[in-house]
């Protein structure tokens, strides 16, 4: 059993490394899965695996667990940045501004109680701040803390706020989870009916679009050529259909209009009173349409782009009507729908619905591809190229008027914001973001397990020793407090103030914390994405904050 002896005192090695990362991570997901009470802490619990583990002696190589946890963190928020990108848009415009401004209420809230603590206890500046970033589990805030303080002053020792956050950040994690919990069990919350509620709040927002059928009425348009109805409208539709003297044809636009034509729609809700106006009275689309449906003249289906030369063109330039004679009417794209149009240009993965008979189809259908096994086939390179660009803008240093030194987004913030934006725009520059839910959701666990298990395998050599002797227990019930209060107060304003459900409450929380194991536990416990929606709403700007309250404390009360 020598070998064995000498595996586990070998600290350096590559295979005793593992094997600590995997016993950690196995260990807490397994524990985070164990109900007490009806109430598990989930994956969280791979960090206190990691504590236990480090106490007694089991640690890793300094350099190589900072590398793993760096780059579990990259993993986590860079598939969570594609998961909600193109969702996080519409959230904007939706009610964003009331999430950044909840999120924008908690970082102020912490700030008066970091500054509060400090004229009651005396406690210095630089270890409140180290308590307040293991409080609010914010590494970036701690390394611009850092460094904003050796270059105030070169003689200062920064381990201070190591410590400081080392002692506050399991509370850190723990605190935001109870706070989740504790609103569950006091408002007595039933999941299934938020997420209900959630829908119903929200139906129709994530797909706007809607088939309606009018009846030409209009003398203006009799004899003009279909196309006439796009020119004197602004916006985008498309027309489908067209029920002409009882029988049923594809729309085009130089079909000639007349007199009772029956045109049915694929149109943006919102426009359909313009539609109205301009044709004619709303018909039963079902009354029209239906029998063509059953004699299969006509058929709708959906089918997934997977061929490159269906994503590098425009609509307008693939010519699909005139080249297979259907329709393309709708686009489906990371969970929201839109009507295509001659300038929509298509990503890989897309789902789009074609409307035709059913042997053109079949021939359109493999100019888009529609190929299961590409769609499950990863793209690793251009996973790791946004990656890449991702870490180069977290790592820009912005210059602020009456800052010593230079603030950056960091290794979180960079990766989430380019995430985001290809998710949202990559298909504009041709750009292949897509990442099947299966290997999105199997990046993202590996991620945040590699970062948590990291995190307590750094922390827990000294933990115990650090609450049992000194100010320990002081610093631990103080990062309490940085935690509980802010966010107490934030969870009451936004249920009763700002009529958010729990789903959104949880993702605001933990977005405005910057905290990613609260949202895998708000995710992994209502079984939702929503969380995750909110979450990617409020982390940019909340991170940025974090940033600066962290430097901006050091440089006024240090």
């Amino acid at each position: 059993m020598d070998w064995f002896f000498n595996l586990m005192t070998n600290h350096e090695s590559v295979a005793y490394t593992v094997i600590i990362y995997s016993i950690v991570i196995a260990v807490g997901v397994a524990l985070g899965k164990v109900r007490i009470g009806g109430v598990s802490f989930g994956i969280a619990c791979v960090l206190f695996a990691g504590i236990a583990v480090s106490h007694f002696g089991f640690t890793v190589n300094g350099e190589v667990q900072h590398f793993v946890k760096e780059f579990g963190l990259i993993l986590f928020v860079y598939t969570i940045g594609l998961q909600v990108g193109p969702g996080f848009f519409a959230s904007f415009q939706r009610e964003g501004v009331k999430f950044n401004a909840l999120a924008v209420l908690v970082v102020g809230l912490c700030m008066l109680t970091v500054i509060a603590l400090h004229y009651l206890t005396g406690i210095d500046m630089p270890t409140m701040v180290g308590i307040m970033s293991g409080a609010v589990t914010n590494t970036p805030g701690l390394g611009a803390a850092q460094a904003t303080l050796s270059d105030l002053s070169s003689t200062a020792s920064d381990s201070v706020l190591s410590t400081g956050y080392a002692v506050a950040y399991p509370f850190g994690v723990l605190g935001i989870i109870l706070v989740m919990l504790g609103m569950k069990a006091f408002l007595r919350i039933n999941i299934e009916a938020e997420k209900r509620l959630h829908s119903f709040k929200h139906r129709g927002e994530h797909s706007t679009i809607v088939r309606i059928a009018f009846q030409l009425e209009n003398p203006a348009l009799f004899g003009k050529k279909l196309n006439a109805i796009r020119q004197t409208l602004d916006f985008n539709f498309i027309c489908s259909r067209i029920l002409k003297n009882g029988e049923v044809i594809l729309a085009n636009d130089h079909i000639i209009l007349e007199k009772g034509d029956i045109i049915l729609f694929v149109v943006d809700k919102q426009y359909t009173e313009k539609l109205n106006n301009l044709i004619g009275a709303v018909v039963k689309t079902e009354e029209y349409f239906t029998e063509a449906a059953k004699e299969k003249k006509f058929i709708s289906r959906r089918i997934n782009v997977t061929q490159k030369e269906a994503y590098t063109k425009k609509l307008s330039e693939m010519n699909i009507y005139e080249r297979f004679g259907v329709t393309v009417t709708r686009v489906y794209r990371a969970g929201i729908e839109f009507v295509a149009s001659p300038d929509t240009k298509l990503q890989f993965g897309d789902t789009i619905t074609i409307v035709g008979d059913e042997e053109r189809i079949k021939t359109a259908t493999k100019e888009f591809g529609n190929s299961k096994k590409r769609l499950s086939t990863p793209h690793i390179a251009e996973l790791f190229l946004g990656i890449t660009l991702g870490v180069l803008l977290g790592s820009i240093p912005f210059n602020i008027p009456g800052i010593p030194v230079p603030v950056k987004l960091g290794l979180a913030g960079g990766p989430l914001i380019v995430a985001i934006l290809i998710s949202r725009y990559g298909g504009r520059l041709s750009v292949t973001h897509y990442v099947s839910q299966s290997a999105n959701l199997m990046i993202r666990e590996i991620g945040i397990v590699l970062f948590l298990a990291s995190v307590g395998l750094g922390a827990g050599q000294n933990f115990i020793k650090t609450i049992t002797e000194g100010d320990g227990l002081l610093w631990m019930g103080l990062g309490a407090i940085i935690t509980l209060v802010p966010l107490l107060v934030t969870a009451w304003i936004s249920r009763w103030r700002g009529k958010l459900n729990y789903l959104e409450t949880c993702g605001l929380l933990a977005g405005a914390s910057t905290d990613p194991p609260a949202l895998a536990f708000a995710n992994d416990s209502t079984g939702s994405d929503v969380p995750a929606l909110t979450y990617a709403s409020v982390y940019p700007l909340t991170t940025f904050m974090r940033i600066m309250v962290a430097q901006l404390l050091i440089v006024f009360f240090a």
